[in-house]
């Protein structure tokens, strides 16, 4: 079977989901405490929890994509 993309582009979209984790569990963890700089003014969110559960889901899936073939 013909591959449908270069290999260099699966390399490229496997570095930009890694890093797509790593900065969305980095948010994911500072609303899910609650962190004063993304819930403490006005506009902001009130339950941070919740956030943090989608923004979970959302790893859940860049890392879902990464397992894949």
């Amino acid at each position: 079977m013909k591959p449908v993309v270069s290999v260099m582009n699966a390399w490229a979209c496997v570095v930009i989901s890694l890093f797509g984790i790593v900065i969305l569990s980095v948010l994911g963890s500072l609303f899910k405490s609650e962190h004063h700089g993304f819930t403490g003014s006005d506009g902001e969110p009130e339950d941070g929890g919740a956030v943090a559960a989608s923004i979970f889901t959302a790893v859940i899936v860049y890392a879902m994509g990464l397992k894949v073939n």
